[in-house]
């Protein structure tokens, strides 16, 4: 193995400021192996059966639970498969640093899962030296890898070439989640624009919402994540590009457009009246959470899709809540619009070192061509049938018994190939009213989400210095809304973060852009 990629590799730690992962607390990486039953085949991999021998397979991925799954799944998915699997499980939160010493060692398996967008935007100088397997000539001879989206596999290409599968994400789930309870106490409606949600929360934090008398509420819970919490959400509400956009023929960063200041000034009227945690910078996501599941904040920005948990511990704690979600706010020019991730999370990547010849990587492309039928996606996201769910409607509902899908089944989840739409595997049921309204403010949000130009774009600075830059601009974003610098002193570090490589990455960025 090369240097080069160990020394770019060497800064993924930092690049979680970026994104937000959900990260497990298991102390040490854990690897798990069975011998499978080879008598079952899949559809999509029919040149399996009894008379051939399994596919010995090696893959690494980050664990995103406490505890490393038993074989419950696993077993059932070689069943499937006609293959033999190998799980080298590593907890989320140190994933980054496995990496970086498996690259520096040379020890990477045949199948190599990243954690993140972010670790992908890191790891493509390694992929341009040459160190992973080009899949894209191989992609038409797997009919169920062909079904992949072809605008997000191009938002993983490198260089126009296609070197990784994705997992599938909805585009936008971002908006809000509140009290609908304190907001019909005081006689207010869903907030249709950010001024009515400036409103909605001075009234949470200065109108007694719970009519207990006493000054014990707040507008809004937030924390210290500028892309997941509630900033970039509100940023992209006043029309902020995602992360990059187009100004007077150029690309530039979204701090260089006037509505990122617009969206600071907002954020810090909010905090300047105390409308919110006003120590939101160090506050983490699990304090966020509490703040709103114990009845201290009525408005939650971020996920929709986080109804599901922040309904169920508000309830624990404040039996008569009533929780709703909403999205489709208007800026202050009176568009709709909101931010949108490339349509995936992580990608997985095939490693020349443990990969020896195109045999073998077709093999390994033919277990992820039979993950990509329903049955080994409903196995693999869902669990097994009665066990750790049940089909109703036509759709998949959750055991009630979450303990036991959590650490049987999450491990898995997380590394099945695509989407619903591209794997056949079943669409979840929902019974609460409020997750049922945030799907369907989730394919609203589609239609006028803002993409990032440079998703499939290249800059070798940004994939050097990217992370060390963006910290320098998410410090002078807090220092601004907490009103510790002005907007000369945002305009410096602007200036800061240009001379030290920033116009290096938007001079690349767009000459990347005119090819």
């Amino acid at each position: 193995m090369k240097k080069k990629p160990a020394i770019v590799l060497s800064s993924l730690i930092a690049l979680s400021l970026m994104v937000s992962a959900c990260g497990g607390n298991s102390n040490s990486g854990s690897t798990t192996t069975s011998t499978p039953n080879t008598t079952q085949s899949t559809e999509g991999n029919k040149e399996n059966s009894s008379e051939t021998s399994p596919t010995e397979i090696t893959i690494m991925l980050p664990l995103n639970v406490a505890e490393t799954p038993p074989d419950t799944i696993k077993s059932e998915v070689e069943k499937l498969t006609n293959t033999k699997l190998t799980y080298q499980f590593f907890p989320a939160d140190t994933y980054e640093e496995k990496l970086n010493a498996s690259f520096a060692t040379g020890s990477l398996p045949q199948v190599v899962y990243l954690k993140n967008q972010a670790t992908f935007l890191q790891m493509k100088e390694a992929i341009r030296d040459g160190q992973f397997w080009e899949i894209g000539p191989y992609m038409a001879e797997f009919p169920n890898l062909s079904k992949l989206k072809p605008e997000i596999l191009n938002n993983t290409k490198v260089d126009g070439k296609l070197y990784s599968l994705y997992i599938g994400r909805p585009l936008a789930r971002q908006g809000i989640i509140y009290r609908k309870d304190w907001a019909d106490n005081l006689g207010l409606e869903a907030p249709k624009t950010v001024d009515d949600l400036y409103v909605m929360m001075e009234k949470f934090t200065k109108e007694d919402p719970d009519g207990n008398n006493i000054d014990d509420t707040i507008g809004l819970a937030d924390r210290n994540d500028l892309i997941y919490g509630a900033f970039k959400t509100v940023a992209s509400w006043f029309g902020t590009p995602t992360n990059w956009g187009e100004k007077d023929g150029q690309l530039l960063p979204e701090f260089m457009f006037e509505e990122y200041i617009e969206a600071m000034d907002y954020m810090k009227k909010i905090r300047d009246n105390s409308l919110m945690n006003v120590d939101f910078a160090g506050t983490s996501k699990t304090d966020q959470v509490a703040l709103f599941t114990s009845g201290k904040a009525g408005v939650y920005i971020g996920s929709m899709q986080d109804i599901n948990s922040l309904d169920k511990d508000l309830i624990k704690n404040v039996p008569d809540a009533v929780a709703s979600v909403h999205a489709l706010i208007a800026g202050p020019d009176g568009n709709v619009s909101t931010w949108a991730i490339p349509g995936y999370n992580n990608v997985v990547l095939f490693p020349k070192t443990a990969i020896k010849n195109e045999d073998e990587l077709k093999s390994i492309l033919a277990f992820f061509d039979a993950m990509m039928t329903p049955e080994v996606s409903n196995t693999m996201f869902w669990g097994i049938e009665n066990v750790h769910y049940t089909v109703e409607d036509g759709k998949a509902k959750a055991s009630d018994n979450q303990e036991l899908t959590e650490r049987e089944v999450k491990g898995y989840k997380d590394s099945v190939i695509g989407e619903s739409e591209t794997n056949g595997m079943l669409e979840p049921y929902h019974d609460l009213e409020a997750r049922i309204l945030a799907e369907q403010f989730v394919i609203e949000n589609e239609k006028v989400a803002i993409h990032d130009p440079t998703a499939s774009l290249d800059s070798a600075t940004f994939a050097e210095k990217g992370t060390q830059l963006q910290e320098l601009i998410n410090d002078a974003t807090y220092k601004y809304m907490y009103g510790t610098i002005d907007r000369a002193g945002f305009d410096k570090a602007i200036e800061d973060w240009k001379s030290r490589g920033g116009q290096q990455i938007i001079d690349e960025f767009n000459a990347s852009y005119k090819q």
